[in-house]
């Protein structure tokens, strides 16, 4: 079953639409802003893995379990970021939001919000969605915090969770927002965005 068709979510700020393989080059060149693939505790594509990234998102898509976006910077048309739908589990409607990350000139500006009402939204309001999951390293205390802030609550920890390639094991913070809290977490993010346009 799948649950997924391609879309183009759009907010003042960015465009979200479909990855697809021809946006690899950019997808670099927007990583290599705060060469992003040496956070240790991430997954950034540089110019050796961007095959592979890229390869394995269009794959989790064509099984139904994934759908991912390239995101644009409206005032100059630039791929500066991607951010996905994964882990789909259509017959309980829950997913995910993960494999986000953009080019360091818009982090800790209103990009990361913007995408995230934009997602949320559609989860809930077009997809029916029952509850959308956040996860990220133990270790990656900034993607903490800004799950947090989006309303995301704190389900638990998996420890052990996955072996990586250094052989290193990392233990993965889940998180989540349920249909029912939406209502709340939609108003408190508009806020956010509303009082940062405002200052």
């Amino acid at each position: 079953m799948s649950w997924f068709d391609e879309v183009i979510l759009e907010t003042d700020l960015v465009q979200l639409r479909p990855l697809r393989a021809a946006d690899s080059s950019a997808l670099v060149k927007a990583a290599a802003d705060g060469r992003l693939w040496e956070l240790w505790y991430t997954q950034v594509p540089g110019t050796e893995t961007i095959d592979d990234y890229v390869g394995y998102a269009l794959r989790e898509q064509a099984a139904g379990r994934a759908l991912p976006f390239v995101v644009v910077e409206r005032s100059s048309g630039e791929v500066i970021g991607t951010t996905r739908y994964c882990n789909a589990e259509p017959e309980s409607r829950r997913l995910e939001i993960g494999y986000t990350w953009y080019a360091s000139r818009v982090q800790r500006s209103a990009v990361n919000t913007q995408c995230k009402l934009a997602l949320l939204t559609h989860a809930f309001e077009q997809l029916g969605a029952i509850a959308v999951e956040f996860r990220t390293h133990w270790h990656n205390q900034a993607s903490r915090a800004a799950i947090a802030r989006l309303g995301a609550k704190q389900d638990g920890v998996l420890r052990n969770h996955r072996l990586e390639p250094d052989g290193a094991l990392r233990d993965t913070v889940v998180f989540s927002i349920l249909d029912s809290e939406w209502p709340s977490v939609r108003k408190s993010l508009q806020f956010k965005l509303d009082r940062r346009s405002a200052g």
